[in-house]
């Protein structure tokens, strides 16, 4: 256990899931900010000690020691300060998985300013909508022509965007980000009195993914870091000493989870690889060169990993192995663990909470089951009455939160009240997902409750019968959605990507529809099914399953 993890945990070491969920405990600091109480804590004790590997598919490589992070992150803290930016001031960073990111985000917590970070997605009504929504003072981009393009064209829509910074090539009309930085001095002076920050000042903006509806602003407070402790020692199973590595973009909630706060703290180093188009042999060269000790990613890109001859890669090195973003398929863990000999643990966790559920170290893997609840996570499921499920029954996952809440649960929608009472009251956090319980206290996830389909008075969850489909030797992903009918209210359909080898055909389709009606119930078939190249899915790779939907009302 790192000294800093002590700090916070003290020295207890548990011996079973039950000693974890009932005694971890976090003692939180009166006034904690991250970049102050770790990482230049980290950066005075040992300065040399490694805080992140960074490479790019182009074959640049750097690597930061937590002395460079402090230095740095001084250095952008009065880059910010010198252009006015101040405690409270939202900043808007969109720069992918650029090592700048960290040196911004740190220094933003410094001076007590929001960090909002953002996809490089983002249209330019997107860009006008954060703006707004946030009234966001400044962006940080990366030099990315599609970004700028978007961006400008958002300017005169955006009366409280103040200034824009770039990285990379200069361009007129935005402030040279890392000229300025060089040139910065190393020395902040930290704030105090009313510009120091509190522990319940707004750190952190997410927008959600918005992969049902409009992004919601998300807000976290300055002890939102420690709440990822038991993501990154105890699911992720980070090492001290060893290298981490998170599929994720900057802009997404995920990255927090698994490139920053709970690995530092548990003594881990974060590895980037910033790439703009996954290519499965090249990611796992990449993992091979390194020697990344443990790592985390949506299902997407375990299933293109098994698709690949593994036992060709050097894969020693890597111990552990966690998987999140989406529910796991049972035939995805079961032939990564063939070829790796690693047990995948599954978690789940919202933008608003951190890991809810997980497979914890104590714990045997269940293939398709997200795991117990988290240590300060009272979970309950609900039925359509309000009343808790009784074990088998499908009920919405909810958060009690009469006696606490859990670390580093969000503090509400940014100026949404209404919309933070709708799913936050009478202490209960609503999450709008369905799941149901087993005898052994495991969690299953049924699927959002927009995503159920109700067919001839069946409930039907997308995740059972998705699993069903990719079993198949011809399915590498696909996604199960509601198409509206006459006679049975509504029908399944499925939207699938085929196998290298494969084409789509009228006896394929039939050929999947009786392989769905034997591995499960037979009224849950996709009776309509659709080929397509790809998916469409967020950033983070979550499925749009809204938006196939609403291509087919279309």
């Amino acid at each position: 256990m790192s000294d800093l993890l002590e700090r916070f945990l003290g020295k207890h070491e548990f011996t079973s899931y039950e000693d974890f969920y009932e005694n971890f405990q976090i003692s939180i600091p009166n006034d904690f900010n991250y970049a102050y109480s770790v990482v230049d804590v980290i950066a005075a004790q040992t300065p040399d000690k490694t805080a992140m590997v960074w490479c790019d598919d182009k074959g640049n490589e750097a690597k930061f020691s937590f002395a460079q992070m402090k230095c740095y992150s001084d250095k952008a803290a009065n880059f910010f300060k010198n252009h006015g930016i101040k405690k409270g001031d939202p900043v808007m960073l969109i720069l992918k998985r650029r090592y700048e990111f960290w040196f911004c985000l740190l220094a933003l917590h410094k001076i007590g300013a929001i960090c909002i970070p953002a996809t490089h997605l983002l249209t330019t009504k997107d860009i006008v909508y954060r703006c707004n929504a946030a009234d966001i003072k400044m962006i940080v981009s990366v030099a990315d022509d599609e970004v700028i393009k978007h961006i400008e064209a958002s300017t005169h829509q955006t009366p409280t965007l103040r200034s824009k910074a770039l990285i990379g090539e200069p361009r007129e009309g935005w402030l040279d980000f890392t000229s300025e930085l060089e040139n910065a001095s190393d020395v902040f002076e930290k704030p105090v009195g009313n510009e120091a920050t509190t522990n319940d000042d707004i750190m952190l903006i997410y927008f959600t993914s918005g992969t049902t509806g409009m992004p919601k602003m998300v807000m976290h407070n300055f002890t939102y870091p420690l709440g990822h402790i038991a993501t990154a020692k105890y699911w992720q199973n980070v090492e001290v000493g060893g290298l981490h590595l998170t599929v994720a973009d900057t802009g997404w909630a995920k990255a927090m989870w698994g490139k920053i706060y709970g690995q530092w703290i548990s003594g881990a180093a974060v590895f980037v690889y910033d790439y703009d188009k996954f290519i499965p042999k090249e990611f796992l060269d990449t993992i091979v060169k390194h020697e990344v000790t443990s790592f985390c990613a949506p299902p997407t890109i375990y299933r293109f990993f098994i698709k690949e001859d593994l036992s060709k890669y050097d894969l020693s090195h890597l111990k552990h192995c966690s998987i999140a973003g989406e529910p796991l398929n049972p035939e995805v863990y079961n032939q990564f663990l063939k070829a790796t000999g690693i047990k995948l643990r599954e978690a789940y966790g919202q933008t608003e909470l951190t890991v809810t559920l997980a497979t914890y170290p104590w714990m045997e893997p269940k293939p398709g089951s997200m795991g117990k609840p988290s240590p300060g996570y009272d979970i309950d499921l609900l039925n359509d009455e309000g009343v808790s499920c009784d074990i088998g029954e499908e009920g919405q996952l909810v958060v009690r939160t009469d006696k606490h809440a859990p670390f580093g649960m969000f503090k509400g929608y940014y100026r949404d009240a209404d919309l933070t009472h709708k799913v936050w009251h009478d202490n209960i956090y609503y999450t709008g997902d369905m799941a149901w319980r087993d005898e052994d206290g495991y969690y299953w996830f049924v699927g959002r409750g927009d995503d159920l389909i109700k067919s001839s008075g069946y409930r039907i969850g997308p995740f059972e019968v998705e699993s069903a489909l990719v079993e198949h030797p011809a399915v590498l992903e696909c996604a199960i959605t509601a198409v509206p009918d006459e006679i049975r209210g509504q029908i399944v359909k499925a939207t699938v990507v085929l196998a290298k080898g494969y084409e789509g055909s009228d006896d394929l389709v039939k050929e999947l529809q009786d392989h769905v009606k034997k591995v499960t119930a037979p009224y849950k078939y996709p009776r309509i099914i659709e080929f397509v190249s790809e998916l469409p899915k967020t950033i983070s790779g979550k499925i749009r399953r809204v938006e196939i939907r609403e291509g087919d009302q279309k």
